[in-house]
């Protein structure tokens, strides 16, 4: 608390301005407007010159430095901190009474008794100025000196590096008008503030030598303790450096004996002021000056150091310097954050990054020979996309030198404008994107696709946005990575195969632009600007519009980027743009506004849980079995490997928690730099069967499995009756037809097609005979139907042959083509008479088929 002034205080604010005024005239006339010197003006204009300059000093936010803290349970963490100024504001009692004293003793003894300007003094000062000398700093009192830390203070909180110079210069001019002006302004003061809340505001302040301002940082600094702990000579070696701290300042070797000088004269006005004693003035003098230099380390690299969060630390800094709440560009966004004294409490999850860095560190080195490896793993929360986790194999550090030892300040995280890199190929985490638009669609994850690899017609790929409204002309030939399922297979096995061919099919049935629509609708952008010129999307974000995309991801995407859109799989459609941070206070714990996380409906609830069901039977029934949880909470999972092995992935999520785990090549071979050919390598070539090509199926799950246990999980809703009904329509008759009119017809009702070879028929020779199912027939959309062709040797027995006589009979035979007719009697009678007895029944019957060469036999009635 501050004591109030005393009474010779008050007075001598008052009598402050009248001696002011008296030594006004003195000070305009001698030294600061020799215009009016010359010609004679009275002292009076001296005195209305002096009356008219500004009295109000409105001292500003002193620079602070912000903090970034994380949660550890239910605790609050520093995990770093950066600043323009090392300053820690504190209070009257929390600064040792030596300080204060000190500070009196040497800058200004008679402070509890003026009123912001020594007038004894600033009249010798202007004797000595008159006389040649330079007595004009001399007559500077405490107040005077913090009006003068204000404005230097005001110079260095303009952005604008050439404006805070002027200013700057202003505030720092040596010059009998900054004096004058300081003088009034240090009036104003005196009268708005008690003689311990200016000294406060002085101490906390005033410059110690590089970018340490304040008692409080420069006790730690210097000494490493707290302004409140300062002993005497501590005290006194402080007050020395704020005369001149290039000169005094004790992380300079060659200062300490300067220093020990001004602190021991210190000393000696301490105790002739009587704010010592004897014993303690002998004391401290025979102390030694022994600073403890305790930086304060500012910077990402004491959150790498300590948690492995200088990559997250970096993002936030970052997200910061790209919100228009803290300035209207990122210069000034990132000055204001420097100083603004911000407490950034951040999302991150201390539990679940120590499982993703130790998860990391164990299966991907930080250098590799041959290689430029990579990996990343990242975490968000669903429904709100709080960024929990952000790890990845190289440490993080901005220090060039570093970078060969496996440093690096990209973030393989992030997109590059958040500062990550250009992104990596998603492979078949994309066949998810292509899943959703198919059950949006109507389509059913039963529905049955051909999953072969196969050459197809590009203008078979629908694309209302492009030219004509389809994706081109010609034929184009893709193949499988899984060769081992072929055929007619259901969407689910596609998917939990990862098939290639499925997928085509799949698309082949929707159009390209809408599935590109689907993956803008959940986030999925390019992680940098695409650098194809011959392609639409050059110099944008955008995805590239091509049919091999829609299986292979052959964009390069950001972790993060996926994370947050298999979220929406696991949200039931919901999806929210990733935050790093929660809240954000001012020094004095007020909240501070900035971005948050933007939410909306990507997808519908009922297609989100279409997506979860195929990508919960991936893990149950294909090949992303290593993302089942140890718990039993529900997952969904993609994986995803691009050409050679060269990036893998898995991404997946429960319904609380989303994770997106990469390794790979961060860019070409680093032994081949420069070198034609020089290209991103296998990694199946680095690390045996169980190294990099499937360390991502071991981080993942890691990380997981600390997330099911801190966030649990559950199930992901139910998908729509049509997105799991498998889809039953009628075989078309294609009898007859050729066999290409009829495959024409029989994929354009959506089944496949198969040659089942020739088959006697009464269908002309080379014709459909028949399909398997047969027409009409009720089967699965997209099931395979067999083609039967006709070798022409057969016919169909006619019809009206019963009842006709037996001549009749036989005639029509033999005029449908068959040649062996045999006629039999039944009855009592056995004497046939061909052109009188009638035939009872034929074999085989009329209407079914027979080869023309085949016996055909009629039965009569002889009686």
């Amino acid at each position: 608390m501050a004591k109030p002034r005393s009474a010779g205080g008050v007075l001598g604010g008052i009598l402050g301005a009248v001696a002011m005024s008296a030594i006004a005239g003195i000070l305009v006339t001698a030294a600061v407007t020799p215009v009016v010197a010359l010609s004679g003006a009275a002292a009076t204009s001296a005195v209305s010159i002096f009356e008219n300059l500004p009295s109000n000093l409105k001292p500003g936010q002193l620079a602070e430095p912000s903090t970034i803290w994380a949660k550890n349970g239910d605790e609050n963490v520093k995990i770093a901190e950066f600043y323009d100024q090392d300053r820690v504001p504190v209070g009257w009692d929390d600064i040792s009474p030596y300080v204060k004293d000190a500070l009196v003793a040497i800058e200004d003894p008679r402070f509890y008794t003026h009123g912001g300007v020594d007038a004894l003094a600033a009249s010798r000062a202007v004797l000595q100025n008159v006389a040649g000398g330079d007595g004009i700093s001399g007559a500077s009192t405490i107040t005077m000196q913090y009006v003068r830390n204000v404005l230097v203070q005001e110079s260095t909180a303009i952005p604008d590096p050439e404006e805070q110079e002027k200013a700057y210069k202003d505030a720092m001019e040596q010059s009998m008008d900054r004096k004058l002006k300081e003088m009034k302004l240090a009036i104003g003061v005196e009268k708005k503030f008690t003689k311990d809340e200016i000294m406060t505001g002085y101490l906390n302040i005033a410059l110690f030598g590089r970018t340490v301002y304040g008692i409080e940082s420069a006790a730690h600094y210097y000494f490493g303790t707290t302004a409140k702990e300062l002993t005497l000579p501590q005290a006194a070696s402080l007050i020395a450096i704020v005369n001149r701290p290039t000169a005094y300042q004790l992380d300079i070797a060659e200062n300490l004996e300067a220093n020990e000088k001004r602190r021991n004269l210190i000393l000696d006005n301490m105790l002739t002021q009587g704010k010592i004693t004897p014993a303690q003035h002998d004391e401290a003098k025979a102390t030694p000056v022994e600073p403890n230099i305790t930086p304060r380390v500012q910077g990402c690299t004491v959150a790498e150091d300590a948690y492995g969060l200088g990559h997250f630390c970096d993002y936030v800094q970052n997200q910061m310097k790209k919100d228009s709440e803290f300035g209207p560009d990122a210069m000034t966004r990132e000055f204001n954050m420097r100083r603004g004294g911000y407490d950034i409490y951040t999302t991150i999850d201390l539990d679940m990054q120590r499982a993703a860095v130790e998860a990391m560190r164990e299966n991907v080195p930080q250098v590799m020979e041959g290689i430029d490896v990579g990996g990343a793993t990242v975490s968000q929360e669903v429904d709100t996309g709080r960024v929990l986790a952000m790890a990845q194999n190289r440490p993080y550090s901005n220090d060039p030198e570093l970078a060969p030892q496996g440093f690096t300040a990209i973030n393989y995280s992030t997109d590059k404008s958040d500062g990550g890199s250009n992104g990596f190929q998603v492979g078949s985490t994309f066949k998810a994107v292509t899943l959703a638009e198919w059950i949006r669609t109507g389509h059913s994850v039963n529905d049955r696709v051909n999953v072969n690899g196969r050459n197809v017609q590009l203008q078979s790929f629908r694309a209302r946005c492009m030219p004509e409204g389809v994706y081109g002309y010609g034929n184009w030939q893709f193949n499988n990575d899984n060769m081992g399922v072929r055929g007619n297979q259901t969407v689910l096995t596609t998917m939990g195969q990862s098939l290639n061919g499925g997928v085509i099919s799949m698309q082949q049935q929707m159009d390209l632009c809408d599935t590109f629509d689907m993956a803008k609708k959940l986030g999925i952008h390019r992680a940098s600007p695409a650098a194809a010129e011959d392609q639409p999307n050059f110099g944008t974000l955008d995805l590239t519009m091509v049919p091999s995309n829609t299986f292979g991801g052959t964009d390069e995407i950001a972790p993060l980027t996926m994370a947050t859109a298999f979220s929406a799989f696991a949200g039931q459609g919901k999806l929210c743009s990733p935050i790093a941070i929660d809240a954000i206070t001012g020094p004095n714990g007020e909240p501070v506004p900035f971005t948050k996380s933007s939410c909306s409906e990507a997808i519908s609830p009922e297609v989100a849980a279409g997506v979860a069901y195929a990508l919960q039977y991936t893990i149950t029934n294909g090949i992303a079995r290593h993302a089942a949880s140890a718990f039993g909470t529900p997952h969904l999972a993609k994986t995803g490997t691009t050409d050679e092995y060269k990036d893998n992935w898995t991404v997946g999520a429960s319904s609380k928690v989303s994770t997106a785990t990469w390794v790979g090549n961060v860019g070409p071979n680093p032994q081949c730099l420069g070198q034609p050919g020089c290209e991103r390598v296998d990694t199946r070539n680095f690390g045996g069967y169980q190294g990099l090509t499937a360390a991502d199926s071991r981080i993942w799950p890691a990380v997981m499995y600390v997330a099911d246990q801190k966030y649990g999980g559950e199930g992901f809703g139910d998908p729509t009756q049509t997105a799991l009904k498998q889809t039953t329509v009628a075989v078309p008759d294609v009898a007859g037809k050729s066999f290409d009119e009829a495959s024409s017809i029989l994929t354009n009702a959506k089944f496949s097609v198969r040659d089942g070879g020739e088959v006697d028929s009464s269908q002309p020779k080379g014709m459909i005979a028949r399909t398997d199912p047969g027409a009409g027939a009720a089967a699965a959309l997209g099931a395979e139907i067999t083609l039967y062709r006709s070798l022409g040797n057969s016919g169909k027995i006619p019809d009206g042959l019963t009842d006709a006589t037996a001549r009749d009979a036989e005639n029509a035979l033999k005029s449908a083509g068959f040649t062996s007719v045999n006629a039999v009697c039944s009855g009592d009678g056995d004497d046939l008479d061909a052109g009188k007895h009638k035939v009872t029944s034929v074999s085989p019957a009329s209407g079914e088929e027979a080869r023309l060469n085949a016996q055909v036999t009629l039965t009569v009635n002889c009686s």
